[in-house]
């Protein structure tokens, strides 16, 4: 019923509920549908119902798409699930194989006769020689030409007399021999290395004493003191070959880049990977590819070619793997631990060879140590002296292959 107003007329009843509430914009106002109703156009455009574009499928070159990181994870599970698979085959097949103990006797055949230890022992000669000769050379007591003669001697027999050594004793094993050969090859690039930089240094001083420029040496100036940088040659000491000899480099210099301090947690870091990596090197050796080797023995004789290429591909799968945890525990773990033992700077040690486009690139990157070295002092005096790109590129590619043959074949 409404409510009667003062002068008695019924006035009508204001609702105040939501259900009556107006759209905004007033009643008398027209929806844009609506507007557009009354002017006789389309309310909905043509491009309301578009869904289509010109575009390229995402795995076309055209399409410029390149994050694939969802289906490199795919192939990363696909790849752990096919080795978990090979793995408890191998274990049902063959047992646990792994023996710890057994490895020992791959350095030691003969408990009281240890012909490898006394290689590397005996490595200490040669280095000596190396440096009584260069001290000889800078006093001027010895001459050039005698000098290169006594290093191209004492070089050669540092090659030749651990060969003759594995040859001809009988108490060598396998292991000790690679290791010793290794450690006198490594000794052969270090004291090659450093013969021609301390030839490089006199060469230099003799060119400055020639246009009258003394040899200047570090002073101090109002007190303060240099930092000390070693000259030639005072850096031909006992104290200064063996940090080289140590160091995680094969090319010598006088004055190498130093870290500021020995970081602790990652000394302890590297170690601990030398550890736990070294013994998964061993496991898988003794585990996955002894068995699959000795497996692979009879197609061999009896010139099975399909047999032969099964075994092959067989043991592509663990050679890979080992090799990836060799790169690891060497080239990162084993060096970074001796580089921060001595504060060594430079741990340049290998660049992205996995993203090697080219064999040429790989072999660029893979291994920095020996790539520094064939390019200081192999490849660039080739080029110095006359020869081709091509003529120092097989030449430093030869060289190469020669010094793994010696640690391989021999062994």
């Amino acid at each position: 019923m409404g409510e009667r107003g003062n002068d008695g007329v019924q006035q009508p009843k204001r609702r105040t509920g939501t259900g009556s509430r107006q759209p905004p914009g007033g009643a008398g106002e027209a929806s844009p549908a609506q507007r557009g109703a009354g002017d006789g156009a389309d309310p909905f455009s043509e491009a309301d119902f578009r869904c289509h574009k010109l575009q390229d499928s995402l795995l076309s070159s055209a399409s410029g798409f390149s994050n694939y990181r969802g289906i490199l994870n795919w192939c990363v599970v696909m790849l752990v699930l096919s080795n978990a698979r090979l793995f408890l085959e191998n274990l049902i097949k063959y047992g646990i194989l792994v023996d710890p103990i057994q490895v020992i006797s791959l350095f030691l055949k003969d408990p009281y006769s240890w012909p490898a230890p006394c290689l590397i022992i005996a490595a200490n000669g040669f280095a000596l020689v190396t440096l009584h000769v260069e001290k000889k050379l800078a006093t001027g007591c010895l001459s050039e030409r005698s000098g290169t003669v006594l290093h191209t001697f004492n070089l050669l027999m540092v090659l030749c007399f651990p060969a003759l050594v594995v040859l001809a004793v009988t108490s060598v094993t396998p292991a000790g021999a690679i290791f010793a050969l290794s450690v006198h090859t490594v000794l052969f690039l270090k004291l090659f290395s450093f013969r021609d930089v301390n030839k490089w240094c006199r060469e230099k001083k003799s060119a400055k004493a020639a246009r009258g420029h003394p040899a200047s040496r570090p002073q101090k100036a109002n007190g303060n003191a240099v930092p000390q940088e070693v000259t030639y040659p005072d850096n031909l000491s006992y104290k200064g070959l063996y940090y080289f000899l140590l160091a995680p480099t094969l090319c010598y210099e006088l004055n190498f880049p130093r870290s500021p301090r020995i970081r602790k947690r990652f000394l302890l870091r590297r170690l601990f990977e030398m550890l736990f990596f070294l013994q998964l090197l061993v496991g898988l050796i003794q585990q996955w590819m002894v068995p699959t080797i000795q497996n692979s023995m009879k197609p061999f004789r009896d010139m099975d070619y399909s047999r032969i290429i099964e075994r092959l591909l067989k043991l592509a799968v663990p050679n890979h793997l080992i090799w990836l945890i060799f790169f690891y525990w060497f080239f990162h773990s084993s060096l970074n631990f001796t580089a921060e033992i001595l504060q060594f700077g430079d741990r340049e040690f290998y660049r992205d060879w996995w993203n090697a486009e080219s064999v040429t690139y790989f072999w660029q990157n893979w291994n920095i140590p020996v790539h520094k070295w064939c390019l200081r002092h192999f490849y660039k005096p080739m080029m110095k002296k006359g020869a081709s790109k091509c003529t120092a590129q097989v030449a430093v590619f030869l060289a190469s292959a020669f010094f793994h043959e010696v640690s391989a074949s021999l062994s």
